[in-house]
């Protein structure tokens, strides 16, 4: 089901090759796969996992851009990005990143309902092995700025 969702959600076509069955591996099953096709799988390398906005007045909407490179040796399919409450939104590429090409996760964090300390973590899901990679922002969240 996943697999013709996505495909169906692409704002434009994958070009012929981008995108094949066998880029859709089943990562967590990845442990009884054989070295050689691990190998082959794709692998995605965040610049950075974490970013800290620092000091924000509550209302502020911030935005980060998460980059990553696909290191691996097949396309690589992100498949989902969700965020751990509704203040935070993520957008995730929608079409296969290949290999050596690099893409972007941007995440928008809305402090309106915010105070403090705050982390918030975006689940990124991908035919990757591990299957998941965690992303986290931070901000300390006043009533104005001093």
């Amino acid at each position: 089901m996943g697999l013709s969702v996505m495909a169906a959600c692409h704002r434009k076509p994958a070009q012929e090759g981008d995108f094949k069955v066998s880029d859709v591996h089943i990562p967590v099953t990845a442990d009884g796969m054989s070295k050689k096709d691990k190998d082959k799988m794709p692998v995605i390398k965040f610049e950075r996992t974490t970013y800290d906005f620092g000091e924000v007045v509550q209302g502020e909407k911030l935005s980060y851009t998460f980059k990553f490179k696909n290191t691996g040796k097949s396309n690589l399919i992100i498949f989902s990005s969700e965020a751990t409450c509704g203040c935070t939104t993520s957008t995730p590429p929608k079409a296969p990143i290949r290999p050596g090409e690099s893409g972007e996760i941007k995440v928008t964090f809305d402090s309106q309902s915010q105070k403090g300390k705050v982390v918030k973590r975006i689940l990124v899901g991908a035919n990757t092995y591990p299957a998941e990679t965690i992303l986290t922002i931070t901000a300390n969240v006043t009533s104005s700025k001093n």
